[in-house]
């Protein structure tokens, strides 16, 4: 093709015909520009393909994830609520109710002892803000809830660290001070594990009657109550945005099919 067009443009400066070479010089930059047009389309065509795979690719990560999570929130849902109630049931006895079941008295406050961090599962919101890749995301409702959900896990774990100090301060210091934990431990491990670690003990009916005079350890388990209240709305409210993700995710999975 470049031949031909040479041919042509050789032949039109021999004859001095320079009107028509004229139009022929801006025909061929035309053309030219035309090649260089097409060229750059079927490149952003390429790179646009390229990018909505890769996005598509992040986007079922993201929803595995969320099924994760989900598992995790419901997890630590059931957990706080077990927390709740047996703090209630320490606050009951702190009240005046009898204790007729030392070890399971015992279990109770344990479980309050015991309370975990919580941690989300999101791997990949994680690589998409280390790698600058969040502008992938073309759905800004995906886009928005992700980044509400990172805003949330941020006041859930601020939450945490209030309760963490106020069980150190309320709970540990003065529980450690005044009892001998060995056998409590002991007794809940035996307990949870159904006999397969841990001792049954026998516990100190003296040392829980001095914990029930302790204003103190009370209002630990008054905060128990409602620091765990509070989580367990922040966790149904995170489980709700996973659902909600997972809805949107799936329209645009099956959008590009």
């Amino acid at each position: 093709m470049i031949t031909i067009f040479r041919k042509i443009r050789q032949k039109l400066i021999a004859d001095k015909r320079a009107s028509k070479y004229l139009l022929y010089a801006i025909g061929e930059i035309l053309l030219v520009v035309i090649g260089i047009l097409i060229a750059l389309q079927i490149n952003n065509t390429n790179e646009l393909s390229k990018q909505r795979n890769l996005e598509l690719h992040y986007l079922k990560n993201i929803k595995t994830d969320l099924i994760l999570n989900i598992k995790h929130l419901e997890n630590y849902i059931d957990a706080r609520e077990t927390a709740i109630n047996s703090a209630n049931e320490v606050i009951a006895h702190y009240e005046g109710k009898p204790i007729k079941d030392l070890k399971a008295f015992s279990r109770h406050t344990v479980n309050i002892y015991t309370w975990r961090k919580f941690f989300q599962i999101n791997n990949t919101f994680q690589e998409l803000m280390n790698s600058g890749n969040l502008a992938l995301i073309s759905n800004d409702s995906i886009k928005d809830i992700l980044l509400n959900m990172e805003s949330l896990y941020k006041l859930m774990k601020d939450g945490e660290a209030h309760f963490r100090y106020d069980s150190e301060v309320l709970l540990y210091e003065p529980s450690y001070n005044m009892m001998d934990m060995n056998p409590i431990v002991q007794n809940y491990m035996y307990y949870a594990s159904k006999g397969a670690v841990g001792d049954n003990r026998e516990l100190s009916k003296k040392e829980f009657q001095n914990m029930l005079k302790d204003i103190k350890q009370k209002n630990g388990f008054v905060m128990a109550v409602y620091q765990f209240s509070e989580m367990n709305v922040q966790f149904n409210e995170m489980k709700n945005m996973c659902e909600q993700l997972i809805v949107l995710i799936d329209k645009e999975l099956v959008n590009n099919d």
